[in-house]
C-alpha cells in the first residue's frame, strides 16, 4: 500500500539507517515536552527547601535537561546532532502531585525536528530529580513523558491532544 505509513529509520531490507535530510528545506522548528516525578509530599517539602544532601534539586535538573538537549545525538543511535537555538527547561514543585513538573522547550534553525531534543531534556531533568533524592526516598515514580507540541518542518504542527496534525507552515522557512 502506497500510503500506509512507514518507519523513515527502517531500510527497505528492513535494517535500521540514519534519514538523510541533506533536501530538506531549512524551517524553524520547535518542540515541547512534559514529564514529572511524583514524590511523597515530605520528600517534596526538602526539595522546594533545598535541604537535599546533593543541593539544588531544581536548578542542577534544569541544567542537566539543558546539557541533555544539546547531547541527544550522542544517546539515542540515529538521531542528527543538531544545532539547537534555544533550550529551555522549567523545572517546578507541584504540591498537587506531590512532586515536581518538568517541561522543556527546544527550538532549531534546521532541516529535522526537535522532539527528541525536549524528550531528552525532559527525561534526563527527571533522572537528576531523582538521583538528587533517591537517598530520602527510592519509591519516587517518573511518570507521563511525552510530546506536547511540535511546529515546523515537512509534516506540519501536533498539539497533544488534538486528532488531527495541522498543515505544514511553510511560512516559517529559513
Amino acid at each position: 500500500m502506497a500510503d500506509e505509513p512507514r518507519l523513515t529509520h527502517i531500510d527497505r531490507r528492513g535494517e535500521a539507517r540514519m534519514v538523510d535530510v541533506a533536501d530538506k528545506p531549512m524551517t524553524r522548528r520547535r518542540a515541547v515536552a512534559e514529564g514529572c516525578v511524583v514524590m511523597a509530599a515530605t520528600t517534596l517539602d526538602l526539595v522546594r527547601r533545598g535541604d537535599a544532601k546533593k543541593g539544588d534539586v531544581l536548578g542542577v535538573a534544569r541544567i542537566a535537561g539543558i546539557m541533555a538537549a544539546k547531547r541527544t545525538h550522542e544517546l539515542i543511535p540515529l538521531c542528527h546532532p543538531l544545532p539547537v537555538s534555544k533550550v529551555e527547561v522549567e523545572v517546578v514543585p507541584d504540591p498537587a502531585l506531590p512532586g515536581v513538573r518538568v517541561q522543556a522547550t527546544v527550538e532549531v534553525a534546521g532541516q529535522t525536528g526537535v522532539e527528541m531534543e525536549a524528550l531528552t531534556a525532559v527525561s534526563v531533568a527527571c533522572l537528576t530529580v531523582y538521583d538528587m533524592v533517591k537517598a530520602v526516598e527510592r519509591g519516587m515514580r517518573i511518570e507521563g513523558v511525552r510530546l506536547l507540541e511540535k511546529h515546523g518542518g515537512k509534516s506540519g504542527s501536533y498539539v497533544a491532544g488534538s486528532d488531527v496534525a495541522e498543515s505544514p507552515d511553510h511560512t516559517q522557512d529559513v
